[in-house]
């Protein structure tokens, strides 16, 4: 793409990236083992003792689904004042102690789940474990600390209201899931990240971060058994359970054209529909579907109709969703206003054809190359592995699934891609969101 665009809203991203990662092939060397520790918390391992160091990932179930009621916004400031003290430590403090050890901590919050990573030198593992485990267990939560934190949250807020991609994904998600989680930005809004206070973020910290729903990786310089005590060292501590998950977030929405006036001389459009879960046998088929029709190359579909044979958009790419509540497949692009009506019914066309007609031979074919590994494999460090691994862990893979994985995708025949594409495809319900000023085309609601 000439200019760089989203593929996938944010708000629809969930462990996209991760299922993203799994349609490349990982590296057949890699030995998946399974751990227990004493205590009882299951974690999976890759050994690689060639480097003294370890990468650790932690994922706890609900993310910014569980703000409570009027609180929205709170998990995600909570997560991003995890390391704004912790302990004896004020912020100066860890962040000085975290210096010493030349460990990286990185805390991220999303509308699924609230993740930890973690990476330490063998020498230090010890003593980066225990500052992490107090980071994780006794967070300060100091004002100054949720005051500054805040005030920045705030300014991300502000700019995000002059911002047309945003304002167009706000959009998707309130009539994509109405009153469900889903269908606010975890982020919050000004007026609801104003009235938080500490002891919103203690409450968010006991609802978010508990023993019921770890899933926890590590590739690096560990053992199995030393792996086993740190788990029970790092998250012993934790609240046996948290707040309850958020029910399914069904669509409450279908077909139709959105329009918020926005000022300039592009429009932002999100588009989509219901897509399909990641543990659906037909799910293989699917990622094939969306790579022909929208993925990120230029062979394309999309890409070639709209941007190549037309010029109607310097970019536009489809991408399948899988969040823990919901699926989708949706897309994105940009384009001068006076070209989005007809990039949308190029759209509209390109998905009747695939889902009556299916593809040919030869973007099967391209397709299957490229997901079997012609491009470069992405699980090129300690810290993609582990992250990977969680995923594989929240999806219900076994260890085996990278081994075999390929194959799977090689067993897809054009019968297979005929009829997922039928089931998949649906372009009379295909949503779009526009954010801008386009010509000749006004909202249906």
């Amino acid at each position: 793409m000439m200019k760089r665009s989203r593929i996938m809203p944010k708000f629809m991203l969930g462990i996209t990236l991760i299922v993203m990662a799994l349609t490349t092939p990982l590296r057949a060397e890699i030995v998946i083992q399974e751990v227990t520790s004493p205590g009882g918390i299951k974690a999976w391992l890759v050994e690689e003792h060639g480097i003294p160091f370890t990468a650790l990932e932690i994922r706890f179930q609900g993310g910014t689904s569980l703000d409570a009621a009027g609180k929205r916004g709170a998990v995600n400031l909570m997560t991003a004042l995890i390391e704004e003290g912790a302990g004896a430590l004020d912020s100066q403090g860890f962040a000085a102690a975290r210096d010493a050890l030349a460990a990286q901590y990185s805390f991220r919050s999303d509308i699924d789940g609230v993740s930890v990573s973690a990476q330490f030198l063998t020498e230090n593992r010890d003593a980066a474990t225990a500052l992490l485990h107090d980071a994780l267990i006794k967070p300060r939560f100091d004002q100054d600390a949720v005051d500054r934190v805040r005030g920045q949250v705030e300014a991300n807020l502000r700019a995000s209201e002059k911002d047309p991609g945003t304002i167009a994904e706000n959009i998707a998600r309130a009539r994509t899931f109405g009153a469900h989680p889903y269908g606010s930005s975890g982020d919050g809004t000004l007026q609801s990240v104003a009235g938080l206070t500490r002891d919103d973020m203690i409450a968010a910290h006991k609802a978010a971060l508990a023993r019921d729903r770890i899933t926890v990786s590590a590739a690096g310089d560990i053992s199995a058994a030393d792996l086993g005590v740190l788990l029970d060292k790092l998250l012993g501590d934790l609240p046996a359970t948290g707040a309850p998950l958020p029910a399914r977030a069904d669509m409450v929405i279908k077909g139709g054209v959105s329009v918020a006036p926005f000022p300039g001389p592009q429009s932002v459009v999100l588009f989509g529909h219901g897509g399909m879960r990641f543990d659906d046998p037909d799910f293989i088929a699917a990622s094939i579907i969306n790579d022909i029709l929208g993925g990120g190359r230029f062979t394309a579909r999309l890409m070639t109709e709209v941007r190549e044979k037309r010029g109607l958009t310097y970019g536009i790419g489809t991408g399948l969703s899988t969040s823990d509540h919901s699926e989708a497949l949706m897309g994105q692009f940009s384009a001068s206003n006076e070209n989005v009506a007809e990039a949308m019914d190029v759209i509209r066309a390109e998905w009747a054809k695939i889902a009556t007609e299916g593809v040919t031979e030869a973007e099967l074919s391209s397709a299957k190359t490229y997901m079997t590994g012609a491009y470069p494999l992405r699980f090129d460090g300690n810290g993609t592995i582990a992250s990977i691994l969680v995923g594989m862990q929240i999806m219900g893979l076994p260890t085996t699934y990278p081994a075999t994985r390929n194959a799977r995708v090689e067993a897809v025949t054009m019968q297979d891609i005929k009829r997922v594409a039928a089931r998949l495809l649906k372009p009379d319900d295909l949503y779009f969101v526009v954010v801008g000023e386009p010509v000749g085309l006004k909202s249906t609601e």
